[in-house]
């Protein structure tokens, strides 16, 4: 069987770290910023841990 081709956009915006955890940008933090708290808005700014079959799946497009 051949090697399965590394997704060019999961690539881009998700990271595996040392440990084999998949870290991601927050969502709701591009647009509509004004009505969000300070604290919402600072809490979203860091990478989020993917846990489950969404790490699953996304080691699988990464080739991981």
């Amino acid at each position: 069987m051949p090697k399965l081709k590394t997704h060019s956009g999961t690539k881009d915006r998700v990271k595996v770290s040392k440990n084999g955890k998949v870290r991601a940008g927050s969502p709701n933090r591009n647009h509509f910023l004004s009505k969000k708290s300070g604290g919402r808005k600072r809490r979203l700014s860091g990478l989020t841990t993917l846990t489950g079959r969404n790490s699953k799946n996304l080691k699988l497009k990464l080739g991981v």
